[in-house]
């Protein structure tokens, strides 16, 4: 019984990530590409608190009841979009400073390192001329 529980949970998980909109958005932005924009959809959450206050200002005026599993669904995924913002600003720090370090560790010595290039293209200037 523990076994079809768990099999089930993982089964609607992996559908929820593949197919809801929110969550396509927030993989997208835990992409590299798609790091720097983690601050700016922090936006997309007043976006659903508007529309959870919304959305309960109908059933406090006699709506239907239904309409609360709306407003727990806006209100979760503005929850996600808070989260998301310092989250995707942590990991972002994160990537620049290990391709900050490989860039460093990566660089290649060259024989001009430590000769003034200055003086030596005025002498090359003066030969040529």
């Amino acid at each position: 019984m523990f076994a079809a529980i768990w099999m089930l949970s993982i089964r609607l998980r992996t559908f929820l990530r593949r197919y809801m909109p929110t969550n396509i958005l927030i993989a997208a932005i835990f992409t590299r590409r798609g790091l720097k924009w983690g601050m700016p959809a922090m936006l997309i959450a007043v976006v659903y608190l508007l529309t959870a206050v919304f959305c309960a200002g109908l059933v406090a005026e006699g709506g239907a009841g239904w309409v609360n599993l709306l407003v727990l669904l806006f209100l979760w995924n503005a929850l996600k979009f808070v989260a998301v913002g310092p989250a995707s600003l942590v990991c972002l720090i994160r990537v620049r400073l290990r391709e900050a370090q490989i860039r460093r560790l990566t660089s290649v010595p060259v024989m001009s390192d430590g000769i003034d290039l200055q003086r030596a293209t005025r002498s090359h200037s003066r030969v040529m001329h």
